[in-house]
C-alpha cells in the first residue's frame, strides 16, 4: 500500500480519536473516575476489584455522556468562544447525529454498568446526567445559580464510590458529597473569573451576580472557608464510620488554607494570574485530600 495512503489513513484515525476525546472530555472523565475510586476505597472493608473496575467504567461512561450532551446543546455558543471553537461539533468535523449516538450509547452503558453494582449507584448516575444536561447546561444562559445546580452532579462521583461499596446513602456519603460540593464554588468561579469575557460573549452567567468584582471574590473566600470546615469535620466523628485522625485534619486544613491564601490574594489584586493560581491550587486540593483520606482510612 502506498505510504501516502497509509499516512492519510493514520492522520484520519488520529483526528477521529482526538475528536472523540474532546467530545467526551476524557481528561475530566478520568478525574471523576479518580474521585469515585477514592470514595469506594474509603468505604470498602474488602476491595472487590471487579466492582472497582465496573465503578470506574460506569463513571467514565456517565461523565462522557454528560459532556457529549453538553456539547450538542452548546454547539452554537461553543463556536463563539476561542477556547471551545475548535471542538468537533462547531468545526463540523463531527455531526450532531454522531455525537448524539455516542451520548446515548454512553448513557445506556454507564447506567447499566452502575446498575450491575447496585440500583442506588445507577440512580445517582442517572440523576447526575439529567441535572448536568437538562438543568445546569440551559441555566448557564439564564442565571448565575447555574453554578449551584452544576455543583450537584459535580459532587456525586466522590459519594458514588461510597454508595457502590456499601449500597447505602448515609451520613458518610453525605459528607463526601458536601466536601466536593462546596469545593466546586471556588474552583469554578476561579475559572469563571479567568474566562469572564469569553463567557460574557457567549451569554453565560458563570460568576455570582455575573460581575467580575470583589463581591464575587468574597463569595469565593466564603465557600472556601465552608469547604475547609466540612473537610476537617470528620475529625470530630460526626460523620459516622468516616472519620480522620487529628494530624490528617491538620494536613487537610493546610491545603485548604493554601486555597484561601490565593483567594485573598485575588481579592487584593483582582488579577487573572491570582485567579489561575487559585484554580490550580483547587485542583491540587481535591486530588491530594482524597488521597489523604484514603491513606488515613488504611491507617485506622
Amino acid at each position: 500500500m502506498n505510504t501516502t495512503v497509509i499516512s492519510v489513513k493514520k492522520t484520519f484515525m488520529q483526528t477521529i480519536f482526538s475528536d472523540f476525546k474532546q467530545l467526551t472530555k476524557v481528561g475530566l472523565s478520568f478525574s471523576v473516575v479518580f474521585s469515585s475510586v477514592a470514595g469506594y476505597l474509603l468505604a470498602a472493608e474488602t476491595v472487590n476489584y471487579v466492582t472497582l473496575f465496573l465503578l470506574a467504567l460506569g463513571g467514565f461512561f456517565m461523565v462522557g455522556a454528560s459532556n457529549a450532551f453538553n456539547q450538542i446543546i452548546e454547539k452554537d455558543t461553543d463556536a463563539i468562544m476561542k477556547r471551545t471553537q475548535n471542538r468537533p461539533l462547531p468545526t463540523g468535523r463531527m455531526s450532531v447525529n454522531t455525537a448524539l449516538f455516542i451520548a446515548i450509547t454512553f448513557t445506556i452503558l454507564g447506567i447499566a454498568i452502575l446498575y450491575s453494582i447496585n440500583p442506588k449507584s445507577a440512580l445517582f448516575g442517572a440523576i447526575s446526567i439529567f441535572l448536568y444536561t437538562s438543568v445546569y447546561t440551559p441555566l448557564k444562559a439564564v442565571t448565575p445559580l447555574a453554578v449551584f445546580v452544576g455543583a450537584i452532579p459535580g459532587a456525586i462521583p466522590f459519594m458514588l464510590g461510597w454508595v457502590a461499596a456499601t449500597n447505602n446513602f448515609g451520613i458518610e456519603a453525605g459528607f463526601l458529597f458536601m466536601i466536593q460540593f462546596f469545593w466546586q464554588f471556588p474552583h469554578f468561579w476561579a475559572i469563571g473569573w479567568l474566562q469572564y469575557e469569553e463567557y460574557k460573549k457567549a451569554g453565560f452567567y458563570m460568576l455570582p451576580m455575573n460581575k467580575k468584582d470583589k463581591g464575587a471574590i468574597k463569595q469565593i473566600i466564603f465557600y472556601t472557608i465552608i469547604m475547609i470546615l466540612v473537610s476537617v469535620a470528620p475529625v470530630l466523628r460526626v460523620s459516622g464510620s468516616f472519620y480522620i485522625y487529628p494530624i490528617t485534619a491538620v494536613i487537610v486544613a493546610l491545603f485548604g488554607v493554601m486555597m484561601l491564601y490565593y483567594g485573598i490574594k485575588l481579592y487584593k489584586s483582582e488579577q487573572n494570574i491570582d485567579a489561575r493560581k487559585l484554580m490550580l491550587s483547587s485542583v491540587l486540593y481535591i486530588t491530594v485530600v482524597q488521597i489523604i483520606y484514603v491513606v488515613d482510612k488504611f491507617l485506622h
